[in-house]
């Protein structure tokens, strides 16, 4: 049985053909792995959440920033979340100013092709990241939004939110968003 043969590049390298490349890629372990484009579902809860945090943020020292700012999780790993959020000083790597390196609070939309790797690898690399203090899972084909919050000693505890009544509180950044906004005007498939 023959293997295909991964060719392995740098994070410089990276970031080279990141920024010079008509579509985004992430960065992990030395690969670069192309992102797939979203469904109207998955915009739709991007654009909505944007609005609801953009709105509850107002007057504070936090900001949220979409999916075209690339996070730097290390050395061997630059993703681009669908949502980060920032308190206080904005800290990017370069002059390029165009990684991240202190998001408190990331929400991903979960697709098909990306959950497992969401719920998984990403999820255990993210925890790496010290600011981090809320990982946000947001389901497209249900309501349902899990949220994962450090803790004392580095735990993290598991909320899970499954009703449009339920209110998503962000104690960290002291922000509280109702599902039924997050979900307003998204259409599910058909059971």
């Amino acid at each position: 049985m023959a293997s295909n043969p991964v060719t392995k590049v740098t994070a410089e390298e990276y970031l080279a053909i990141d920024r010079a490349a008509e579509f985004r890629s992430e960065f992990l372990d030395g690969e670069v792995v192309a992102m797939s484009g979203g469904s109207a579902r998955h915009s739709g809860l991007q654009v909505n959440l944007t609005a609801e945090l953009r709105n509850a943020l107002r007057g504070t020292a936090c900001r949220a920033f979409n999916s075209d700012l690339r996070v730097r999780v290390s050395a061997r790993m630059y993703t681009y979340p669908d949502l980060s959020i920032v308190c206080g000083k904005v800290m990017l790597a370069d002059d390029r100013q165009d990684i991240l390196l202190n998001p408190a609070v990331i929400f991903e939309v979960l697709s098909p092709s990306t959950e497992y790797h969401d719920r998984g690898l990403k999820f255990r690399r993210y925890r790496e990241i010290d600011s981090l203090t809320d990982y946000i899972l947001v389901d497209q084909y249900q309501v349902g939004i899990e949220q994962f919050t450090r803790g004392e000693a580095n735990t993290w505890t598991l909320r899970d939110h499954q009703l449009p009544s339920d209110v998503l509180l962000i104690e960290s950044i002291g922000v509280s968003l109702p599902l039924a906004a997050i979900y307003e005007g998204i259409e599910f498939p058909s059971e």
